[in-house]
Parts: structure tokens; C-alpha cells; sequence
């Protein structure tokens, strides 16, 4: 059974940044792909970035530029540093393995306002 840990989030001004971080029970986290997801009041949950066992990254439009994935194997934790934040960014973010889902953990709860 694998387990994921989020944590890091909180409450921050339009404009301010944040670190998520996950903690991943994974025996071969390095070679598996991770992915931050997010999931908004009333809406779907999203994937938001992913980072290759390669470190090859990748964004969903809406925070390119402002988030930045990316990972530390032999701790088996993938982190989210999240810039210039919005208020559309308020979600609870989680993380996953794309090509292979798990059970989703907690998730930590991002709010932006002012």
C-alpha cells in the first residue's frame, strides 16, 4: 500500500509563495513520474505539473512560469514551489503518480486571499 503525505500549505496574500512538499512510501520512487494535482471547491481535480524520472518537467498552462516541480530521490519527495500565487489558485493540492494512480492522501489545503 502505498502512501503519500502532503504538506506545506496555508493561507497567503495574492502575490505570495508557497513550498508543498510529499513524502512518497515508494520502493522504486526514482523510477516513477509524480505529479502535483489540485482540486478547486465544485470543480474537477487537475493536474497541475509532473516531473519525469528524467526531471523532464511539465505545467498546465495556468501555472507556468509561477510553479516550479521537482524532486529529491533518495528522500522520495516531489515539492510544488508555487510563486506570484492568484486566488484561483485556492485548492487542496495532492500528489500522485500519473501513469499509475494510487490512493489519493490528504491533501493540503492552498488558500489565497487577501
Amino acid at each position: 500500500q502505498v502512501q503519500l503525505v502532503e504538506s506545506g500549505g496555508g493561507l497567503v496574500q495574492p502575490g505570495g509563495s508557497l513550498r508543498l512538499s510529499c513524502v512518497a512510501s515508494l520502493s522504486d520512487f526514482a523510477l516513477n513520474a509524480m505529479g502535483w494535482y489540485r482540486q478547486a471547491p465544485g470543480k474537477a481535480r487537475e493536474l497541475v505539473a509532473t516531473v519525469t524520472s528524467g526531471d523532464k518537467t511539465n505545467y498546465v498552462d495556468s501555472v507556468k512560469g509561477r510553479f516550479t516541480i521537482s524532486r529529491d530521490n533518495p528522500k522520495k519527495m516531489v515539492y510544488l514551489q508555487m510563486n506570484s500565487l492568484k486566488p484561483e489558485d485556492t485548492a487542496v493540492y495532492y500528489c500522485n503518480l500519473p501513469l499509475r494512480l494510487h490512493s489519493w492522501g490528504p491533501g493540503t489545503q492552498v488558500t489565497i486571499s487577501s
